[in-house]
């Protein structure tokens, strides 16, 4: 799988609130291990232009992503900020 226990402690360690590897709950972490997913879900969907349940997929992650930044963003706007620079995502 493309997605190991490692490469998710990574994520969680970089962009969690907490910087701990266990803090998996944080807005700032799901948003990362979902742009983590929607990466590799977009470079597949590059060469499989027909697979259409990754598409289904990938658009229903895009949406969840877009949930938690608008939590953030209306819960602390300085998070928000801090995750869009980090992430290196624009509004």
């Amino acid at each position: 799988m493309y997605l190991t226990k490692e490469t998710k402690e990574e994520v969680f360690k970089d962009h969690s609130r907490a910087k701990t590897n266990t803090d998996t709950g944080s807005a700032e972490a799901q948003i990362a291990l979902f742009s983590h997913r929607i990466t590799h879900l977009t470079s597949h969907m590059q060469s499989n232009k027909k697979d259409y349940s990754t598409q289904q997929g990938l658009l229903r992650l895009v949406g969840k992503r877009r949930k938690l930044l608008n939590y953030l963003l209306h819960k602390d706007v300085e998070r928000y900020r801090a995750v869009l620079a980090d992430l290196k995502l624009r509004k």
